[in-house]
């Protein structure tokens, strides 16, 4: 197909069509709009160009994959996650210090000054901290920041109320930051 001709049709659109229709082209459409983004991202955290191509066909075949499974309602920034999941995730798998990218929708921190934004956060230090949390707690996080069920889905699937799944997640994000910025600061102390 020749992507000029589907300039007009906009993201939701085509992942509509392609849901709709199973037809692979639709999606094909809307991954190349978005190639040079991915490369980008790939860029950013794996620092290597190879690495950062192949990330990008392992993130193709990743949505092609799972893209049925989640209601997207922003194609673009959807897409933007999986591709930092999959770089942060490589970047695990070689048991290298990840930086924790501060933004509002990270479960870990948000920006402030106790937490300094070059921080490296290690796997091990983030599970400990998640097995540190209520069971509650724990799995409604996990659920919504790492496997990005919506509360719906995470009421439904843990027969917590809605309200309940809010606050889990609330409350747990916030204690998930307040026992990572304790135990840097135990593990700064033990340093030096």
């Amino acid at each position: 197909m020749n992507n000029g001709r589907y300039d007009h049709i906009d993201d939701q659109e085509l992942l509509r069509r392609y849901l709709q229709e199973h037809d692979s082209s639709w999606l094909g459409i809307l991954l190349e709009r978005y190639t040079l983004l991915l490369f980008g991202v790939c860029m950013k955290y794996l620092k290597d160009e190879t690495q950062a191509q192949d990330a990008v066909q392992q993130v193709f075949l990743k949505v092609i994959q799972e893209v049925h499974k989640y209601r997207i309602d922003y194609f673009k920034s959807w897409l933007y996650t999986v591709a930092k999941n999959h770089c942060l995730t490589m970047l695990r798998d070689k048991k290298r210090m990840v930086p924790v990218e501060l933004t509002a929708d990270n479960p870990v921190a948000a920006r402030d000054e106790e937490v300094p934004e070059q921080e490296a956060i290690s796997p091990e230090l983030l599970k400990d901290a998640l097995d540190a949390l209520s069971v509650e707690q724990r799995q409604s996080v996990i659920l919504f920041y790492l496997e990005k069920k919506s509360y719906q889905e995470i009421s439904a699937s843990e027969g917590y109320s809605l309200l309940q799944v809010k606050s889990y997640i609330q409350n747990g994000k916030r204690n998930l930051k307040l026992l990572i910025q304790k135990m840097l600061k135990k593990a700064k102390n033990e340093n030096g």
